[in-house]
């Protein structure tokens, strides 16, 4: 059997080390998301065979700027190419949200954006297409978060029927701060989640308060797919300080993680997006924090303190050129790949 065909026919394979000997899990695939190596402008087809190279199952291509054309023919000769190297390809792209900071018309209307972006998901054989709501600044514009919910729900409505036309379902992430994972999930459970799931990313949670564990018992059940990192997290002057590292090399305890994953999204693909080296703080001792959380400080609060509070400091990292950068981007991803690997995820090692 080719391996293209078992990948895509079975993910019950035997236990893992990460689940521990008796634990009844499934095998989950792993992949890297290409925001980890931004710094080297690859195309599709080198992004495939980057994947090759790190023995990995996937690539989760978020910028459609990657391909060279998004004409049906040009991205079926890139699913073709990924399929004859053993490798499924995730599509995603970024905001759908029309009233959010972060939402630009270069693919024309928030409508228009998520509809090319299924359509190119389909050409391409991928399962969802990943999207985001915006960033933290939205929670304080006119009507703060759940204002920009209640707009991006209505986007996404609109393309209910061209989703189950496709088969194609829209995977949301909690991305840089705008949503908490209560907030994602009122989200998708406004929207429909017989066509909306979650892109679950453990280090954006982190910039809402939360752990990484208790972010995926929230949005677990509805996770399509993720964007991974490890994060450190320490005690700071006004609140915490955190900073995403590789795999491994945060506080992240992910053999317990993934134990969990493996039950509640057990075809969901781990897929890693590394972002490393500078830090940001999270200043919640500070008044003005809270204006981006009318409603109150969210429950998770104290579990997230006692959890940073095992944490140390860290020293940022900064790249002296572009290609010190690029280094520096591909070493973070190797090792997040080769723990992930060492751990027992993914099929192909």
């Amino acid at each position: 059997m080719k391996r293209r065909h078992f990948l895509s026919s079975s993910l019950a394979l035997a236990a893992s080390p990460a689940f521990g000997q008796s634990a009844p899990a499934k095998q989950l695939l792993l992949g890297y998301d290409n925001f980890a190596v931004r710094a080297m402008g690859w195309k599709a087809r080198e992004l495939i065979d980057y994947a090759v190279k790190l023995k990995v199952d996937t690539v989760f291509i978020t910028d459609l700027d990657a391909f060279v054309s998004l004409e049906e023919k040009a991205l079926g000769e890139i699913k073709k190419y990924g399929d004859d190297k053993g490798i499924k390809i995730f599509l995603g792209t970024w905001s759908v949200c029309p009233t959010s900071v972060s939402f630009k018309d270069k693919w024309g209307t928030a409508e228009e954006h998520l509809r090319l972006g299924l359509r190119s998901a389909k050409a391409l054989g991928s399962p969802v297409l990943r999207v985001v709501l915006g960033n933290g600044k939205d929670r304080t514009t006119d009507g703060g978060i759940e204002a920009r919910i209640e707009d991006t729900v209505k986007v996404l409505k609109g393309s209910k029927s061209l989703c189950e036309d496709l088969g194609v379902k829209v995977a949301m992430e909690n991305h840089a701060g705008d949503m908490h994972s209560l907030e994602l999930k009122s989200l998708v459970e406004q929207a429909g989640p017989d066509f909306v799931g979650v892109n679950l990313d453990a280090g954006n949670a982190v910039w809402t308060l939360e752990t990484p564990l208790e972010n995926l018992e929230n949005l677990g059940k509805y996770t399509l797919t993720t964007s991974l990192r490890d994060t450190q997290v320490w005690p700071s002057e006004n609140g915490v300080t955190a900073q995403w590292t590789a795999m491994g090399e945060g506080m992240a305890d992910w053999k317990p993680y993934f134990k969990r994953f493996a039950e509640l999204c057990p075809k969901a693909p781990v897929q890693i997006e590394t972002i490393s080296g500078f830090n940001r703080e999270l200043a919640f001792k500070k008044e003005d924090f809270w204006k981006s959380w009318p409603k109150g400080k969210p429950a998770s609060l104290e579990a997230f303190q006692k959890w940073a509070a095992a944490g140390k400091e860290k020293a940022p990292h900064r790249s002296a050129s572009k290609e010190e950068e690029q280094k520096y981007q591909l070493g973070e991803i190797e090792r997040s790949i080769a723990y992930c690997q060492s751990i027992g995820l993914g099929l192909n090692k």
